[in-house]
């Protein structure tokens, strides 16, 4: 009597969950997980960035700063790029 699995899929299931296999799968994973958080992490900074410039502006436009302390800000503010 058979199991009732197609042996195409009994295959493919053998070769994924060959050591050497899983090993490149998991690691091909991580490095894909890793791209993802860096972009998201990246997104982040650059609407943080955003944000700050807009509030330096919304000071300098209402008087509250002066545009040399607003450039200075933004100056210490720049990443390491």
């Amino acid at each position: 009597m058979t199991s009732g699995v197609d042996p195409n899929l009994e295959y493919v299931l053998d070769k994924v969950f060959d050591k050497e296999v899983l090993f490149i799968l998991a690691g091909a994973a991580t490095l894909i997980t890793w791209a993802v958080f860096g972009s998201i992490a990246s997104i982040f900074k650059s609407f943080s960035r955003e944000r700050t410039r807009r509030e330096v502006a919304a000071y300098i436009a209402e008087g509250s700063m002066s545009p040399d302390q607003g450039e200075r800000i933004m100056k210490a503010k720049e990443p390491d790029d």
